[in-house]
């Protein structure tokens, strides 16, 4: 069985994931395209011998669309994912599955009347293979309870569109999904302190920030975000056990010694440190859809999950750096809890 699936939303991640389930993964093609702007859905359509519906209903509609791929404007997302739900069809959204805790909810709600998981939420570092080897240390118990958690986050910069409360919402989103599946373990508060700015930010910028978290069986984690550092994409996690600690490895890339020096390439964005990431998502995710199983990856209880714990730090920032409890509801026994 081939996998035809309709994508929502022809921009730079959504031509990146038409190409990858062209090009890359088995099982999949791409048999239709929508964005808000039409004549680029067109043009991105026509180069994979795809249809170009005009709206996403239209798209979800379909009999020639199996599953759907929301990779369109944040706000956007709630809607055309409730849609796919509503005609059975799985779907894998771009994080954030929505912009409001309460949207996410409503998802998570359609899913629960449904009886199955439909939602695939696009966080792909549960996919990389360092977490994944961190996951199985843990989980092994070989270094006892987990104490505390370590990790850094950083960008050689960002676009002057880039607000501070997006250092939480679009930049530690990334961790406190990982952190939350690693250590198998809810985050219940959040706090955000300004240390002094770098000279490098926009002025209409706090960067960087130090973000710290607690979880609901005390594991304390720090997070630096610093999306100004200059020199690459960095992205570093080390959790201290009782018996040991678990660094997540760098990128494998050769070792260069001259003029002096000996040193390594670091990524310059997110594309290069985790497209072997995003590509294991994608095959799973299509092996899945093919086999007419849930699936395996981020659900729309992680993607709810997430949001709260962001505005939980967003919230924190704009007090000063108050501590602000996550206010979650009880998890749906749908996606393991007891609600």
């Amino acid at each position: 069985m081939t996998v035809r699936v309709g994508v929502i939303g022809a921009g730079m991640i959504g031509q990146d994931h038409i190409r990858r389930l062209t090009d890359v993964v088995t099982g999949a093609t791409v048999t239709a395209v929508t964005d808000i702007d039409q004549a680029r859905a067109a043009e991105v359509a026509a180069h994979v011998g795809a249809a170009a519906p005009p709206t996403g209903d239209d798209l979800i509609g379909s009999p020639d669309v199996d599953a759907v791929l929301v990779t369109s404007w944040g706000p956007t997302h709630a809607g055309h994912v409730l849609t796919a739900v509503a005609a059975g069809k799985p779907v894998f959204c771009e994080k954030p599955l929505a912009t409001t805790a309460e949207d996410c909810l409503r998802v998570v709600e359609a899913e629960r009347a449904r009886g199955r998981r439909l939602v695939q939420v696009g966080f792909m570092r549960r996919f990389d293979t360092g977490y994944r080897q961190m996951k199985e240390v843990l989980a092994s118990g070989a270094l006892g309870n987990p104490l505390i958690v370590h990790c850094a986050h950083r960008n050689p910069t960002v676009p002057d569109t880039y607000t501070s409360r997006m250092a939480a919402q679009d930049t530690a989103v990334h961790e406190i999904d990982v952190l939350r599946w690693l250590l198998d373990d809810e985050i219940v508060s959040a706090q955000v302190i300004a240390p002094r700015a770098t000279r490098k930010r926009f002025e209409h910028l706090q960067d960087p920030q130090l973000m710290y978290f607690e979880t609901a069986n005390g594991v304390r984690i720090d997070l630096e975000v610093f999306v100004n550092c200059q020199y690459g994409y960095d992205i570093q996690c080390e959790t201290v056990g009782e018996e040991g600690l678990v660094r997540l490895p760098d990128p494998a890339t050769v070792a260069v010694r001259g003029a002096g020096r000996h040193g390594t390439a670091v990524p310059q964005d997110w594309k290069a440190r985790f497209v072997d990431a995003f590509d294991t998502e994608f095959r799973e995710w299509i092996a899945s859809v093919e086999a007419g199983a849930e699936p395996t990856g981020p659900s729309a209880w992680d993607g709810y999950a997430a949001t709260v714990i962001t505005d939980a730090a967003v919230r924190s920032l704009e007090s000063d750096g108050t501590v602000v409890t996550v206010d979650m509801k009880p998890r749906p026994a749908l996606y393991g809890g007891t609600a």
